[in-house]
């Protein structure tokens, strides 16, 4: 390869990285319940509906229903593995087990995963230019997996929002190896 294409080539490599740096998203710590199994979360949603709650609005001078119609296509374009439709509305008959995932935007920092499971919703004050989430997935009244994650925005349709879905699924709903291993799910 001649100087000038490796020189090329180096330059279109940090550009992509510097691009994808531009919108990544900040991740918080992270917690898994003893019982999480990605598996379990794969079979309960490949090719079905699954219910996300919202709580909050990271945009307060627009309407919430408008905020949570326009971050639902940036949530089903960065959605996880399996074949899954997110959406909002409520089943008829609520499913046993009732799988879901609640976002609540701009919580509030003493929040825990289960309190949000078993129905408590609390925010804190907005943080304006930052779309700030806590994210729980729930199984009936018990939290499986949780993360919160930030990112500056500036409004519903801003592009750091879908990055930030998908480094947020990645950890809310993850598939790792060494995650099935810790909760005792070793089949070697």
């Amino acid at each position: 390869m001649r100087l000038s294409s490796k020189i090329a080539a180096a330059v279109v490599g940090a550009a992509v990285v510097f691009a994808s740096a531009a919108y990544a998203a900040t991740i918080g710590g992270f917690y898994y319940a003893v019982q999480y199994d990605y598996r379990e979360f794969f079979a309960a949603t490949d090719g079905k509906n699954f219910q996300v709650i919202i709580e909050g609005n990271p945009f307060p001078g627009l309407d919430a229903g408008e905020v949570a119609r326009q971050i639902l296509p940036a949530m089903q374009a960065a959605k996880p593995m399996p074949r899954l439709t997110f959406t909002y509305d409520v089943p008829v008959e609520k499913p046993r087990p009732d799988y879901r995932l609640v976002l609540v935007f701009d919580y509030a920092n003493d929040l825990r995963a289960d309190a949000v499971c078993e129905g408590t919703r609390r925010t804190g004050p907005n943080t304006p230019g930052l779309f700030k989430v806590f994210a729980i997935y729930c199984r009936n009244d018990r939290a499986m997996s949780q993360t919160t994650a930030w990112t500056p925005a500036s409004g519903p349709a801003d592009p750091r929002i879908e990055w930030l879905f998908r480094e947020l699924f990645m950890v809310v709903f993850s598939d790792a190896e060494g995650q099935r291993r810790q909760n005792g799910f070793d089949f070697r």
